[in-house]
């Protein structure tokens, strides 16, 4: 209740209005289709004109910018009431992955509202976030409310490629339009963990992976299949991949980890000293059960081999094979991938990264994470908020060039079975209603006190 009085000067604009156009925002951007399959072939456009429409008339002025045509962004700034506060970002993408219609219980581009659920490609990964923006958006600018700081909203373009012409475009060609930014907001954080009986988390992102994707080349003796060959490229390939998938990587704990730790052992009711040197943290994640699997991914760096590509015809020996691996690294672990990576491919297969993106960290005792967890918690006062450090990556990695430190917040109430995390580029992707509406509320407070 103190954080509810503490802000009893916060205007109130979610209305009906609001919560609907969360929903109806949701379902027409699903409907375009930003599929972006890793070619260059994702057009973004329709949909960033879809939300500069209605960032226009909520009376801002949204500029839509393109590194290469049809592959747009979407930046607006919100005047704050405070000249002298740092400004804040919050940003959401607009491409998906792709998706096979005949493995969904529904079209993955209809955008069908169906029994209180939106389903489609994007629902939570991000074009739900990117309505509730909106949605909050033009609630203010209908109540007539103004932020304490200068907000900029961003919508990118090719989040899930390599950014090139998205935040990397925006953080390398346009970093006037983030001017002031120091901190920023956006996808895969303050979403409902559902832990066991009686315990509801809502994980918030600081910190990501960073991503360390590799091309292996090995190269060889071309020949005859039916001949003797100690200079096989395939084989050497074969051979390093092999390594590359049975390696064990050391554990790595890093500030933002140990705090997720420290605090879902004080949850659980276990007394786990995190910042001794005999911590063991796989005994501690055995104790934790479902909880165990915001953490488990991150306590070390990870290679995971994804892609294989050799010869022509059965009985030829080629001589080159080609391998790819989805890397990530830590922070404080890029050094260690190198030196283990040298060693697992050893002398006959060379590599080199093929997409790379620092890891990221921001504190947990800072006041913007403070802030953070009161939203959360004002609107489920039974919930617990918790640090975590993502797996993957996203966009903040590009804005962190300009010095903007990201979480992961875009909040989502959801009901006990509801599994989000499976849903990112899963199938029958799908989002309550209602977790909708709870994220419209969370936006809003949050946005008005940061």
């Amino acid at each position: 209740m103190t954080q509810e009085n503490a802000s009893t000067d916060r205007a109130e604009p979610i209305d009906m209005v609001a919560l609907d156009e969360a929903v109806s925002f949701t379902s027409d951007l699903i409907r375009i289709d930003t599929t972006n399959r890793g070619g260059g072939d994702c057009r973004e456009r329709p949909a960033a004109e879809y939300v500069a429409e209605r960032l226009a008339a909520a009376g801002l002025e949204p500029a839509l910018l393109e590194r290469t045509t049809g592959r747009t962004n979407v930046v607006a700034r919100i005047p704050g009431t405070d000249p002298t506060a740092d400004a804040l970002l919050v940003h959401g993408h607009l491409d998906v992955v792709p998706a096979e219609p005949a493995d969904w219980s529904v079209h993955p581009f209809s955008g069908e509202v169906r029994d209180g659920v939106v389903w489609g490609r994007g629902a939570v990964d991000m074009k739900n976030m990117d309505a509730m923006v909106l949605a909050v958006v033009r609630a203010w600018a209908r109540a007539g409310v103004r932020p304490r700081r200068d907000i900029v909203i961003a919508y990118t373009a090719d989040e899930e490629a390599s950014a090139i012409d998205g935040s990397g475009f925006l953080a390398d060609h346009h970093p006037e339009l983030f001017e002031g930014c120091t901190e920023g907001i956006s996808e895969s954080g303050a979403f409902t963990f559902h832990a066991g009986p009686g315990m509801t988390l809502y994980p918030v992102a600081a910190g990501e992976r960073g991503t360390a994707w590799l091309k292996l080349t090995a190269h060889g003796r071309a020949g005859h299949g039916s001949k003797v060959n100690r200079a096989n490229a395939v084989s050497r390939l074969a051979a390093a991949v092999a390594r590359i998938g049975h390696h064990e990587w050391p554990l790595r704990l890093t500030p933002t980890v140990r705090a997720a730790l420290k605090e879902l052992a004080a949850l659980h009711g276990f007394d786990a000293d995190v910042e001794s040197e005999h911590f063991d943290p796989d005994a501690l994640l055995a104790k934790l059960g479902p909880a165990a699997a915001l953490v488990e991914a991150t306590v070390r760096n990870s290679a995971n081999p994804t892609v294989l590509e050799a010869g022509y015809k059965v009985n030829v020996i080629p001589g080159q094979a080609v391998a790819y691996v989805d890397g990530r690294m830590l922070p404080g672990g890029e050094d260690e991938f190198r030196t283990t990576m040298d060693e697992l491919t050893g002398p006959d297969v060379e590599w080199e990264f093929h997409h790379r993106e620092v890891p990221l960290q921001a504190p947990v005792d800072s006041p913007t994470y403070a802030k953070l967890r009161a939203a959360v918690e004002r609107f489920d006062p039974a919930g617990h908020v918790v640090p975590y450090c993502m797996s993957g990556g996203t966009d903040a990695k590009q804005f962190s060039r300009l010095g903007i430190t990201g979480y992961g917040f875009s909040p989502l109430k959801l009901p006990p079975g509801f599994d989000y995390q499976a849903l990112f580029h899963g199938v029958d992707e799908r989002v309550p209603v209602d977790a909708l509406h709870f994220g419209v509320r969370v936006l809003d407070h949050y946005l008005q006190t940061a």
